[in-house]
């Protein structure tokens, strides 16, 4: 029986295969969807699950709160693992972390047996206790994990960049130069090599330094105030039963007396907490972390996107199974006179759909795997396929396939096994009101949701245009940024300035610890005459030369800039934008200049006088509003960046001219630079992934939709044909049928505009909130979807309605 319904099934797909093909092939692109998005999101839960004991490691993380206002980061002082693991017993091991927060890379240089040196650039490096591979765990390929940064001046390197440094010999004992601005100019001894993690992790680290040894030892190790100094990531290793909420309920009273009186002089509060190692990409909710955490809400809207995909396959193949009832109305009938049961024929057509949906499975696997690494490409994410990791998800998906199937199948398999023989061999029976309405209530749901991703998709592009367009305040184009990472790199700094400066095709440069666009970690608490800290507002911080201001063409609002008129300035005179004047408490700019403002640090007050105020501008993203920041000459010549602002189309001869000169004055080291408008772009890589995704599975909704729109106007043709003969006989136009045949698709496609609009309105509107820049959603934006709708629906349609209406009537007629 199963044989003979197999037979029938597979029959019955090549008598139909244009039917058949759009099932199977939107199947299958539903169901390449889901797979697709759902290794994504499996890479996206597994962060972190390498580690030995994930479930008993956590990140310490602080909340500061000042007048009302909390913020939720994941920074610490040094001193609190030391602290915390003293007064609580239930912690085992404690360890800390530091990024190397002053430069985007670090400069390793190894010196060979023939005496030659080999530099390289190479980013994501960070300093860690010695503990650190005793709380998280990492796999060694040479070295002992327990004791590599147990000595000082110990270094860790990343397979990969071992090999790029050494080659094939071991680089165990052997020494590195290592130059940082975060930790200075030292010798490391290599003491271990790691593998590449199989999961992605937090921390993205290429190479670990121990902090002990370099230029953050001393403040790493003797600071002892748990209210400053907030730079380094904690965490825990507890003990064997010991229960994370109950050891963070006795937080409140650990920071109260360990750093109550401290905090109260600095004029804010903290709150600790603890964050399990593996729900710090998604779930650690911090405003800065290791790296950039995940979006839950990216992921929702990615799966929605998923769900709605297959969706729309699973409604194409009810649509055109009912819609072809009529056409196996007669099998029905024979099969119920000879016997049939209703329930034999349930099971034959839900059998039949269950093999559609299983061959669109094997495509689909085909499909995902050949589209894998292009769409890891597409969501910047190194995702691999293979059995052993994904054997869950291949099973999940079969059993998706099957249940597709029987769901996708049921309803055709009821409705056409209720038929009554009697009217079926008659030829009485015709589809329902009810299966009518149905399948109009299901082309509308589909582009409800294909006009739902038309709107996203133009909403989140238009955004992203905002962001690259919007002014900053500051010039972003034709900056060039040369870091200045080691020791001999700083001490040129003044003779490549001028070197720099005689070249025609740069206007001005200028050299600062920090541009915008990169994390500051400098900020200092300022407040006016007769204030005290607990009215300190904190004002974000750059060390800047004479000619940094204006190389940027950041525009004074008061005052004057830094220049080499004023020497005097390095004497702690500041340069503040407008928001700090405004919130320290200032009337308006001019009121600002010439006053100082305050800062206390250990009970000393120090006096910063007010020379210039300058405009507002965004050195951070877009995603954050404008917050206080100032400037401060520098009283030495040592700086992390030095910035060119060319003046030239042909970049490609300027760059090589800067080269030239830096070899001659530094030929110890690789040329290096990148460009600020690039830097500032990295910041919305999250928002471009998104909206590539958006608009690329957009694209796929939209085809499988007019995949289904397209059977239903060749099943609504074949209907009409005799309609459409006598239409054609009486002296109806090709235009009047084509007409005919397309409005009442119009119609579904015009309501599901409607329904769609406000729902997605409200949808992308809080998407937007995440931008304390952002676009408004104009009305433009519905009608211009609703064109794009209706254009394309016209299109599917106008193939078969042209097709029906130029058929000769006489042949149609005479075919009835």
């Amino acid at each position: 029986m199963i044989k003979n319904y197999i037979k029938i099934a597979w029959r019955n797909m090549m008598k139909n295969k244009t039917f058949s093909f759009i099932n199977i092939f939107g199947l299958s692109i539903g169901l390449t969807c889901c797979m697709l998005i759902s290794m994504y999101l499996y890479y996206e839960l597994s962060y972190d699950s390498n580690h030995k004991n994930a479930n008993r490691v956590y990140q310490l993380g602080t909340t500061f709160v000042k007048e009302g206002k909390e913020d939720r980061t994941a920074n610490t002082p040094a001193p609190m693992a030391r602290t915390m693991q003293m007064v609580f017993p239930e912690i085992e091991k404690s360890t800390r972390l530091l990024r190397t927060f002053s430069e985007d890379k670090t400069l390793l240089q190894y010196t060979d047996k023939t005496g030659a040196v080999k530099s390289f650039n190479e980013a994501h490096g960070y300093l860690a206790d010695s503990t650190f591979f005793q709380v998280l765990t990492y796999d060694f390929i040479e070295g002992n994990p327990e004791t590599a940064l147990m000595a000082p001046n110990s270094l860790v390197l990343s397979e990969e960049v071992a090999k790029k440094i050494f080659g094939k010999e071991s680089p165990l004992n052997k020494t590195v130069r290592v130059s940082s601005n975060t930790n200075g100019d030292f010798d490391f001894n290599v003491t271990g090599v790691f593998a590449d993690p199989k999961v992605p992790t937090h921390i993205d680290a290429r190479f670990f330094m121990s902090i002990n040894g370099g230029g953050v030892a001393q403040s790493a190790n003797q600071v002892t105030s748990l209210a400053t100094n907030n730079m380094y990531y904690t965490y825990f290793l507890l003990k064997k039963g010991a229960d994370a909420q109950q050891l963070e309920a006795k937080f409140p009273a650990f920071v109260d007396q360990y750093a109550g009186k401290d905090l109260k002089a600095m004029g804010f509060y903290k709150k600790q907490f603890l964050t399990p190692v593996r729900d710090v990409h998604l779930y650690a909710n911090t405003t800065s972390n290791v790296t950039p955490g995940g979006s839950v809400t990216y992921l929702y809207i990615i799966a929605s996107i998923a769900i709605f995909t297959l969706l729309i396959a699973c409604i194409n193949f009810m649509n055109l199974s009912t819609a072809r009832s009529s056409k196996r109305s007669a099998e029905v009938g024979v099969r119920k006179v000879l016997g049939a049961e209703k329930n034999s024929l349930v099971r034959q057509f839900i059998g039949e759909s269950i093999l559609m949906s299983l061959i669109a499975f094997v495509f689909a696997l085909v499909f995902a795997i050949v589209l894998l690494p292009f769409f890891s490409k597409l969501a910047h994410k190194e995702i691999v396929f293979s059995f052993e990791q994904h054997g869950v998800l291949l099973v999940g998906f079969f059993v998706l396939a099957i249940l597709t199937g029987l769901i996708a199948g049921s309803y055709p398999a009821f409705y056409l096994s209720s038929f009554k023989p009697v009217k079926v061999l008659k030829g009485r029976i015709s589809n329902s009101l009810a299966a009518v309405s149905l399948r109009k209530a299901l082309v509308v749901f589909q582009f409800v949701i294909s006009v739902g991703l038309i709107v996203a998709s133009v909403t989140i592009n238009n955004q992203m245009k905002y962001m690259q367009s919007k002014d900053l305040g500051f010039e972003k184009d034709q900056q060039v940024i040369i870091p200045l990472r080691s020791g001999p790199s700083k001490a040129i700094y003044a003779e490549l300035k001028e070197e720099l400066k005689k070249n025609p095709q740069i206007l001005n440069v200028g050299a600062s610890f920090y541009y915008p666009g990169i994390i500051n970690p400098s900020d200092m608490p300022l407040y006016k005459e007769g204030g005290n800290m607990n009215m300190a507002k904190r004002v974000f911080m750059n060390v800047v030369d004479e000619s940094f201001l204006q190389t940027l063409d950041i525009e004074p609002a008061s005052g004057r800039l830094f220049s080499k008129d004023f020497p005097a300035d390095t004497n702690f005179r500041v340069i503040l934008n407008q928001q700090a004047i405004k919130e320290i408490g200032f009337k308006d700019e001019k009121d600002a200049v010439g006053k100082d403002v305050l800062f206390t640090w250990e009970g000393e007050t120090y006096r910063l006088p007010v020379v210039g105020v300058v405009k507002d501008f965004h050195f951070k993203d877009l995603h954050s509003p404008i917050e206080p920041y100032g400037f401060q000459l520098n009283n030495r010549s040592s700086y992390n960046y030095m910035i060119a602002h060319a003046k030239t189309n042909d970049l490609k001869s300027l760059l090589t001219s800067m080269e030239n000169v830096w070899r001659r004055l530094n030929p110890n080291e690789p040329f290096e630079y990148n460009f600020l408008d690039e830097d500032f772009q990295k910041n919305y890589e999250a928002d471009a992934r998104l909206a590539a995704i958006v608009r690329n599975f957009t694209v796929i909704a939209i085809l499988i939709s007019c995949l289904g729109l397209f059977g239903l106007a060749t099943f609504s043709a074949e209907q009409r044909t005799k309609e459409i003969g006598v239409r054609k006989v009486l002296g109806a136009s090709v235009g009047n049928v084509v007409g005919l045949l397309s409005k009442e698709f119009l119609k579904l496609v015009l309501i599901a505009v409607v329904i769609a609009s406000p729902i997605t309105w409200l949808v992308m509107n809080q998407w937007l909130q995440d931008f304390a820049y952002r676009t408004n959603i104009s009305w433009t934006v519905f009608v211009i979807t609703a064109l794009i709708a209706g254009g394309i629906a016209l299109f599917t349609i106008s193939f078969q309605s042209i097709k029906a209406a130029l058929a000769n009537p006489v042949k149609s007629l005479r075919t009835e």
